[in-house]
């Protein structure tokens, strides 16, 4: 019965895949030759060489689309439904929220398969002509919270007002907006951190974690943080018209940019291919794909784009080239067994 039932669902999904492809006109019907992907900006440029290299070693095949929505708004589209209508893969520069995958679960996307691709780093970086500042988690969280340590709203207007060591400069930070997986890693790895630098934040964190995570991770809204968009490339270009500014994104936006920016270390740790790898940068995180295992067998050519990922992750391969670190070997060699067997995903490990 279980086999029988197993088998219904998997039908029914194909059937639903299928029957989509002819709807609306040609409007779903046209994405339906096509992988579709959605998420992550700091994901998508190496999700787009991963299907021009598919595209390449499968004549005929039409390029993969793929969108750079932002983490959170690609899980949004990706945990829609099943059926052609909806997204194959979501990119994620953090990995998948518990609520989200609740929300894939109550809208029939049961069978998730979550790939680690590599890592990356959260990046602060300056212009060229910047004046050299050197933070620490600490120094980010009371330079940008909208309630430091819950003592009121921030009145900090340089970074000289925040710590006595740095520059009498008006703190300026572009970074990601409220839907991307950079503004949960800043959140997390960076704001958290120097948030739980005071004793008192622990006991808050017992008291009420609502309460904790508001007063550790919401952004101030004076215009020290601008939120610039899902457009990394953006930052890069309105740093170059602020020299005193600082901007947040993924480490293969600096890395591209070496000869316009340079790092602003994190307590005295820059960014670089070394230090992200082994985890010593403290912006260190990894970078996920995530794949509707209904949607393997109705979607044509999903499986190679899969491959295609698997073969380009490593140290010398064409993702590294592009700027992705690659994520330790037995990572990716977990990885790589996760996208030959399709293993799905079991949520109740995800905060």
């Amino acid at each position: 019965m279980k086999q029988f039932a197993l088998f219904a669902a998997t039908a029914v999904a194909a059937l639903s895949l299928a029957g989509c492809g002819d709807q609306s006109g040609g409007g779903a019907s046209a994405t339906r030759d096509q992988i579709r992907a959605v998420g992550s900006s700091t994901v998508y440029p190496f999700a787009t060489a991963v299907a021009e290299l598919f595209v390449q070693g499968n004549p005929g095949m039409k390029s993969p689309i793929i969108e750079s929505t932002g983490t959170g708004g690609g899980m949004k589209l990706f945990c829609a439904g099943v059926g052609a209508q909806h997204p194959d893969i979501a990119d994620a520069s953090r990995r998948m929220k518990k609520a989200e995958f609740e929300q894939c679960q109550s809208n029939g996307v049961k069978d998730i398969v979550e790939i680690q691709v590599g890592v990356d780093g959260l990046a602060f970086a300056e212009s060229k002509q910047g004046p050299g500042l050197k933070l620490t988690p600490k120094i980010v969280y009371e330079a940008l919270a909208a309630n430091p340590y819950g003592k009121g709203p921030n009145k900090a207007q340089t970074w000289k007002d925040v710590d006595p060591s740095l520059p009498a400069i008006a703190i300026s930070v572009f970074g990601p907006p409220s839907t991307s997986g950079t503004r949960d890693s800043l959140a997390e790895l960076i704001l958290t951190k120097g948030c739980e630098t005071d004793p008192a934040m622990e006991e808050l964190k017992k008291k009420s974690e609502d309460e904790f995570k508001a007063t550790c991770t919401r952004i101030r809204e004076d215009g020290k943080y601008v939120d610039s968009g899902e457009n990394d490339n953006l930052i890069v270009q309105k740093l170059g018209a602020n020299p005193n500014a600082v901007g947040v994104f993924g480490y293969s936006f600096l890395e591209e940019n070496k000869d316009t920016l340079k790092d602003v270390p994190i307590n005295g740790i820059e960014a670089s291919y070394e230090t992200v790898s082994t985890g010593q940068y403290p912006g260190a995180r990894p970078l996920y794909i995530y794949v509707k295992k209904a949607h393997m067998q109705a979607i044509r050519g999903l499986q190679g784009f899969l491959d295609t990922f698997a073969a380009n992750w490593n140290p010398d391969g064409a993702l590294t080239k592009r700027g992705m670190v690659a994520a330790p070997e037995d990572v990716r060699k977990k990885s790589a067994e996760v996208v030959k067997s399709l293993t799905v995903l079991d949520g109740s490990q995800l905060k």
